[in-house]
This record gives structure tokens, C-alpha cells and sequence, in this order.
């Protein structure tokens, strides 16, 4: 009776996976409250890196700022590098550049060079002076390369062998020098004489082996070579289509100098898709620290471009407003063609964004493509065009606006398919990003189509009926 009595409390308790219990975020802000350090060392003590991270981001900034005074051993190199960047950035900005030196030193050099790449100028050259000489050359190795390439992501340590070792030579050699190892991988390179990659070896088929095993006998050819100024996002498509754990990164003269790592890539397609699902929106990332003037500022630029397509649908619907004038149904009715082929269009429209991304639609099926995305608006624009038919019938009492309407929609909503296919290949074609722009251009489309459709024979078909 004492277990079943306690249950509802123990379910009051219960998060979801992964999440950060509301009692441990009252603890924390209990403790930041009366200043007590050492209980929030404790608080913090067992959490995972990444749920250390979501209790610190369910904090106000004032408590962050007393959390980096009085405890700022909490702040680890794994801590920040969990971090949403503006949660991050605001805790780099109070943190001391000798404390936040020290504290990348625990991490792997990719996430050391994602940690320095944000800081201000000013701040990076305080850390990187804190910094050994050798890291700091890697780091700054490692910052020459453009943004979002393979050179800003790829992690310098890792493990390769020549093509005359055998696994016990392997083996060896790794726990001779285990502090030089990364501190996570599932892969080993194999090395000709002039260092380039020219097998890879899962641990798990090294460690099946016996020692005398040569490493030429178990390596395998690598699947992909990666360059470091390969954008990010094509070496994210290559890791997905060869179910890769790691890729080596080679320089000029193809000598091994890095590797990219799947959990690297998992961060990069999630990004990728975040931006091209908000481009969709016209919005940004908003993060939490963002101000309503910083939102405004990326938002409006979008909103304009749509008030000046809705203009131009307002300037077909002018066309015909002797015609609405005379036939309220028109009015009533109009929206509906333009709603609907709206909504078409938006599915058309994702379904060849998400395509695009995903390298699945090609010049060899575009065509295909094109006319299951025709087809499919036609066969809907049937469908919805008799139930439109029906509704006019019984709610005004008119075969001919029925005909005019179920015509409307057939048109309009294969005008949609066409347009939410054809718009994003294009811009394709001509180097633009089809997130970001094609969404204006195919709502322009299904409202003009839908309205100078629509009202185009309404005027032509019902007003001389009226005379």
C-alpha cells in the first residue's frame, strides 16, 4: 500500500529520456540563490556533459553569470562544447580566457576548433596564448580553412598504421601511446610510405584477428577521400550514402591529416535541415538570446517580398471587381481556389526541397518527377473540384458557378504541382538556394493562376447570365 501511494509522486517526478528533471533545475537555482558553490559542484557532479548543458540553458542569464563566479569548474571543455552557441556565448563572455583555455584543452581538436572559431578576436588571443605551442599551431592550422568545410570538422588526432604492421604491432602501439589517442573511434587508417590512406580497418575486425595477422590482409580500400575545403554538407551526403563511421582528410599531396567523425556529420545534417526547413518560413534561427529587434531585422526583409507578390495577386483580383461586384459567389468562393492551391504547392514545393537536399532528385528523374508532381495535382484537383461542384450546387444554387469552380480547381491545383517542382529546380539550376526562395515565387503562382482562373470565367460564364 506504501508503493502504491508513492506512485503518483514518483510519476510527478518522471521526465522524458534525456530530459533534465524540473526538481534538480529548482536545486540548482536554489543553490545559485544562496551562493552556495560547493552545492552546486555536487548538483552538477554526475550529469552527463549534455544534460549538465540543458540544465544550464533552463537558467536565466543572471543565474548563468553566478554559476561562471562561483563555480566555474562546472563550465568543462564538454560542458561548453554542449552548449547552444548563444548560451555559449554568453558564457565566454564572463568566463576567464585562462579558464576557458584550460578547458578545451580536455577536448578532441574538432570540438577545440568549433570552441575558438566563436570567440571575439580580442578573447581568441587570450586563450589561444594559454594555449601549448603545439595546439595552438593545429588550432590556427585549423582556423585558416573556410567556414562550414571539412577542414574547420575534422579531428587531427586518430590512429594509422603502415601496410607491413601486423595487429599485435597495432596493438602495441596504441597502448604505448594511449594519450595520444582520440578518445572515441571505431577505425583505424592503413598508411603507404608517403602517408596516404589507402586502407581503413574496424576495430572490431582488428581485435577479431590474431596479432600476426597483416593489417593488408584485413584493410579494406576507404569508400571516400575527403579534401579539407569539401564543404560540410557534401562530405554529410557521402557519410549517409556509404554508412560511414569516420573518412580520412587529406592534404595537396593526399597525405592523411585529419579524420571526420559520424557524430560531427549527425551535427551538420541537423543543421543543414534546420536552415532549409526555417528558409522555408523566411525566418532564422531565433535563439533564446535573440531581441525582438535582431528578429524583426531577419523577418521583415521576407515579409516585404511577400506583400509585394500579394500586391500583384490583389492586382488580378482588380481586374475583375465589376464582376465580384455583381456576383458575390465570386467573393465568397475565390479564396477557396487560392487556399487550396496554395497548400498544393507548399506540398510540392517540400517534397522537392527535401529531394534536392538529398541528392534523390537528379537531371536523370526530373522529368519524372515533374509529371508525378502534375498528375497527382491533377488527379486532387478532380477529386476537390467535385466536392467544390457539390457545394456550390447546394449552397447557391448554380450549375454554372459548380462548372466554374470544379475547372478553377483542376487548374490551379495543377498549376501548384508544376510550380512547387519546377520553381525549386530551377533555382537550382542557377546556383540560388531553392529553400530560401522558392516559397514566394510558388505562392505568387497558385494565386494569380487561382484567381485569374476562377474569376476569368466566372466573369466569362455567369455575368452574361446576370445581363
Amino acid at each position: 500500500m506504501e508503493h502504491l501511494a508513492s506512485a503518483p509522486e514518483a510519476q510527478e517526478e518522471e521526465t522524458n529520456a534525456g530530459d533534465v528533471s524540473m526538481k534538480l533545475v529548482a536545486e540548482v537555482a536554489g543553490a545559485v540563490a544562496d551562493r552556495d558553490g560547493p552545492l552546486i559542484r555536487h548538483l552538477f557532479a554526475d550529469l552527463h556533459p549534455a544534460d549538465a548543458a540543458d540544465l544550464l540553458e533552463q537558467l536565466s542569464y543572471e543565474q548563468q553569470e553566478l554559476i561562471a563566479a562561483l563555480a566555474p569548474d562546472v563550465l568543462t571543455g564538454e560542458v561548453l562544447a554542449e552548449l547552444a552557441e548563444d548560451t555559449r556565448a554568453d558564457f565566454i563572455e564572463v568566463l576567464d580566457p585562462a579558464h576557458i583555455a584550460e578547458a578545451i584543452m580536455e577536448l578532441d581538436s574538432d570540438d577545440m576548433t568549433m570552441m575558438v572559431e566563436e570567440l571575439e578576436p580580442d578573447v581568441r588571443e587570450q586563450v589561444l596564448a594559454g594555449v601549448p605551442d603545439a595546439e595552438r599551431e593545429r588550432l590556427e592550422s585549423s582556423l585558416a580553412f573556410d567556414e562550414e568545410t571539412a577542414g574547420r570538422l575534422m579531428q587531427r588526432e586518430f590512429v594509422a598504421a603502415p601496410l607491413f604492421w601486423t595487429v599485435g604491432d597495432v596493438i602495441d602501439h596504441m597502448r604505448s601511446k594511449a594519450e595520444d589517442l582520440p578518445d572515441l573511434f571505431f577505425e583505424i587508417f592503413v598508411v603507404d610510405e608517403s602517408f596516404r590512406p589507402i586502407g581503413v580497418i574496424a576495430i572490431s575486425h582488428l581485435l577479431r584477428a590474431a596479432r600476426s595477422t597483416r593489417l593488408e590482409v584485413l584493410m579494406e580500400a576507404p569508400h571516400v577521400v575527403i579534401r579539407p575545403e569539401d564543404d560540410q554538407e557534401e562530405a554529410a551526403y557521402l557519410f549517409e550514402k556509404y554508412h560511414l563511421i569516420s573518412a580520412p582528410v587529406v592534404d595537396d599531396a593526399g597525405r592523411l591529416t585529419g579524420m571526420l567523425t559520424v557524430d560531427d556529420m549527425v551535427d551538420v545534417i541537423q543543421e543543414e535541415n534546420k536552415e532549409d526547413l526555417l528558409a522555408l518560413a523566411g525566418v532564422n534561427d531565433a535563439g533564446l538570446a535573440d531581441t525582438v529587434l535582431s528578429s524583426v531585422r531577419s523577418r521583415a526583409p521576407w515579409l516585404f517580398v511577400n506583400l509585394l507578390t500579394a500586391v500583384v495577386a490583389s492586382g488580378v483580383i482588380a481586374l475583375f471587381d465589376q464582376a465580384i461586384s455583381q456576383l458575390v459567389a465570386l467573393a465568397v468562393l475565390m479564396p477557396i481556389v487560392a487556399s487550396m492551391g496554395g497548400n498544393a504547392g507548399t506540398q510540392s514545393l517540400t517534397v522537392a526541397v527535401r529531394a534536392l537536399a538529398s541528392r534523390d532528385l537528379t537531371s536523370s528523374n526530373t522529368r519524372r518527377v515533374i509529371w508525378r508532381e502534375v498528375a497527382t495535382g491533377i488527379l486532387n484537383g478532380l477529386i476537390f473540384a467535385i466536392v467544390m461542384a457539390i457545394v456550390a450546387v447546394i449552397w447557391f444554387q448554380s450549375f454554372d458557378l459548380a462548372w466554374v469552380i470544379a475547372v478553377s480547381m483542376v487548374v490551379n491545383l495543377s498549376c501548384a504541382g508544376l510550380a512547387g517542382i519546377a520553381i525549386p529546380v530551377a533555382l537550382k539550376h542557377f546556383g540560388a538556394d531553392p529553400a530560401v526562395a522558392s516559397s514566394v515565387f510558388v505562392t505568387t503562382v497558385t494565386d494569380v493562376v487561382g484567381f485569374f482562373v476562377f474569376l476569368g470565367l466566372g466573369a466569362w460564364v455567369l455575368l452574361p447570365n446576370i445581363g
